[in-house]
């Protein structure tokens, strides 16, 4: 009979969420396990385009993602690792007036609220942090905190931390059955079987398979947002640039080459663990570079790739406990913007388990909150 390998939590999903909630749990002398059906940082935090982003967040996410970002500037000293974290600051380009209004209007929102980290840009100042802009962009909006790390370099110094602090993770283990056994879950994939009183649902792109295993139902898809990288090009943009109502994201990193995405997605085939490219979207993402930055017509694309991402209809991920099933909890759905969260989301996920409660309003992250009302 296969012994139970045992311990106080268990960790579905070694991205960056699960990676960091391991670090946390171990940080505070809980027992964990992470179990990954594939590889650690194997799938969308691994692939993504390594934004560490603040600006532009949904007001619903700003105090997370501003906690995050004080702890990006300092992760390398607490990890003791290179995350390839560079405070580049990001700006979001303003093509035309309509874009200007639209910043204007959050500008306004933002300060009501009491955040002041997004600054507009007029033209002038536009085209001293970028030289290189296209003449017809009018201004835009900077967050100076800003930048990129690298994903797998970010996810492994989670994982390597976690190690060292004694939490272990055990990789091509796919979950089969999840069961409540007393107070305890019991966590069965194709050889092993796992228990533990906490279970912590960070699967990325198939959580909503881990939900239902669990009690929870959730109306998640998910999908292959693309990204292609250039050969290297003579250094033309330090800031990481977004627009402001455009698809494009887009970088130049330290050796020349400049990654260049957007959201532009692929197909993605979930059961077989694959993506497809839509070639067609890659083409239109190329143009919008050439469209905002010239020089671009003179690069070469040297690679294009896509990764599998789990949305939720809102955009917002799921962050918090089970609604149905005691000692379990959630943190998925992160929607092509959760890879600056991973850092907090662990210690949020630790808050969770250890005390009960966050210092964050998690409200707008319920996992029910498309659940039909009964009056």
């Amino acid at each position: 009979m296969t012994a139970i390998h045992k311990s106080d939590a268990l960790v579905i999903g070694g991205g960056i969420q699960g990676s960091s909630t391991a670090y946390h749990l171990a940080q505070r002398g809980i027992s964990v396990i992470v179990l990954e059906k594939d590889t650690v940082s194997r799938h969308a935090s691994g692939v993504n385009a390594g934004g560490v982003r603040l600006l532009g967040r949904n007001i619903a996410e700003v105090e997370l993602s501003k906690a995050a970002m004080k702890m990006w500037h300092q992760l390398d000293d607490e990890l003791d690792a290179d995350t390839g974290f560079r405070a580049r600051s990001l700006i979001n380009v303003a093509a035309d007036e309509a874009d200007l209004n639209a910043l204007r209007s959050r500008e306004q929102q933002m300060h009501g609220l009491g955040y002041f980290h997004e600054v507009m840009l007029d033209k002038q100042e536009l085209r001293e942090r970028l030289p290189h802009v296209a003449d017809h962009c009018v201004g835009g909006v900077v967050s100076e905190q800003d930048g990129y790390a690298i994903p797998f370099h970010s996810t492994q110094a989670f994982r390597v931390a976690a190690e060292r602090k004694g939490a272990m993770f055990c990789e091509g283990e796919q979950v089969q059955q999840i069961r409540k056994v007393g107070n305890s879950w019991l966590v069965s994939t194709v050889t092993q079987q796992y228990q533990a009183e906490h279970l912590v649902n960070c699967a990325g792109a198939w959580a909503d398979l881990i939900s239902v295993m669990i009690g929870d139902n959730v109306p998640m898809s998910y999908s292959a947002p693309m990204l292609m990288i250039t050969a290297r090009m003579p250094h033309f943009s330090t800031p990481v640039v977004g627009a402001v109502s455009r698809p494009l994201s887009f970088k130049q990193f330290e050796n020349g080459t400049v990654l260049i995405g957007g959201g532009a997605k692929g197909f993605a085939d979930r059961a077989n663990n694959t993506t497809r490219l839509d070639y067609s979207l890659l083409a239109s993402g190329a143009h919008n570079a050439i469209e905002f930055f010239p020089i671009m017509k003179t690069a070469c694309i040297n690679r294009m790739w896509s990764g599998l991402e789990a949305y939720m209809p809102d955009n917002l991920p799921v962050i918090g406990k089970s609604t149905r099933s005691n000692n379990a909890y959630h943190a998925f759905a992160f929607s092509a913007h959760g890879f600056q969260l991973g850092p907090v989301i662990g210690q949020v996920m630790a808050d969770l388990i250890c005390e009960g409660h966050s210092r964050f309003d998690l409200d707008p992250f319920k996992i029910n909150r498309y659940e039909r009302k009964v009056l």
